[in-house]
């Protein structure tokens, strides 16, 4: 499957300021990209760096505006897998890079969450992928999808607790959920294509049976239409954007366009979309 992407963002500089931009996709094996390009007027040549697989571009700007545009091709080849029994691996077993996705973070308090995830969602019936769908099918149908009903303070413990949010809200409160069942989850910003109107996605990662899949409670777009961005504990970590000085965000712009003739289609099994 192969996509498309452009995203253009503008700001106004009223004085010296320094931006960390987390707009390009990933590199690896599943997600091949070409003829990408990483433009901006009004600043510095972005320097690029790399941290847990995400791509940084770091640019200086004296105003008295910034605009960047980043444009690119993506292939995907997401794993699906039928094993619906993953199983969520003991302590001792799981390696150490992912140890720190079970303890809550700024706007993934898990601790807070512990007794209602454990009163609402443990079954023995339940394996480790049986589990996280349960937590997805509850956040899809008990917290309605609302734009402009939260903020960027806003956190898991207030979605769960006010039952509304966007696909940022969505993805912290399946990953505090989850690390509340001792579960590793991490935050994953991605574009998706049928996204209306265009936005940057929000999903999350959960760690089963040795490898990092992908869930998304929203439901608003294909699974293997996701081109992965950036990861972290949640949101704090994944920014499209960072700056320390005079700016504003004056205007954005995405597009994702399907370029294969085949359109993707949603899908319940487990995917990975990185090694």
């Amino acid at each position: 499957m192969r996509f498309g992407i452009q995203a253009e963002l503008v700001y106004q500089v009223s004085s010296p300021a320094s931006f960390l931009f987390n707009v390009a996709a990933s590199k690896n094996r599943l997600q091949r990209l070409s003829n990408e390009q990483f433009e901006v007027h009004g600043g510095t040549t972005p320097e690029e760096l790399l941290w847990n697989g995400s791509r940084f571009h770091r640019v200086q700007s004296t105003g008295p505006e910034l605009r960047l545009k980043y444009t690119l091709e993506a292939t995907l080849t997401p794993e699906t897998t039928e094993e619906k029994d993953l199983q969520v691996l003991p302590l001792p077993e799981l390696p150490t890079d992912v140890l720190v996705y079970l303890f809550p973070s700024r706007y993934c308090q898990s601790d807070l969450l512990a007794r209602f995830a454990r009163s609402e969602f443990l079954s023995p019936a339940l394996n480790g992928f049986g589990l996280v769908m349960r937590i997805c099918n509850w956040i899809y149908e008990k917290v309605a999808y609302q734009r402009g009903a939260t903020t960027s303070l806003t956190s898991a413990y207030d979605t769960a607790t006010e039952r509304q949010g966007v696909c940022r809200d969505f993805a912290h409160l399946g990953i505090a959920l989850c690390r509340s069942l001792g579960i590793p989850a991490r935050f994953v910003s991605a574009y998706a294509y049928g996204l209306t109107p265009p936005d940057f996605h929000a999903v999350f990662e959960v760690y089963l049976g040795g490898r990092w899949h992908i869930f998304d409670a929203t439901r608003l777009a294909p699974q293997t239409s996701f081109v992965r961005v950036g990861v972290g504990r949640d949101a704090a970590d994944s920014a499209f954007a960072t700056f320390y000085g005079g700016a504003s965000l004056a205007q954005m712009n995405l597009a994702v366009e399907c370029l294969s003739d085949q359109k993707p289609e949603f899908v319940v099994t487990p995917i990975r979309l990185a090694d």
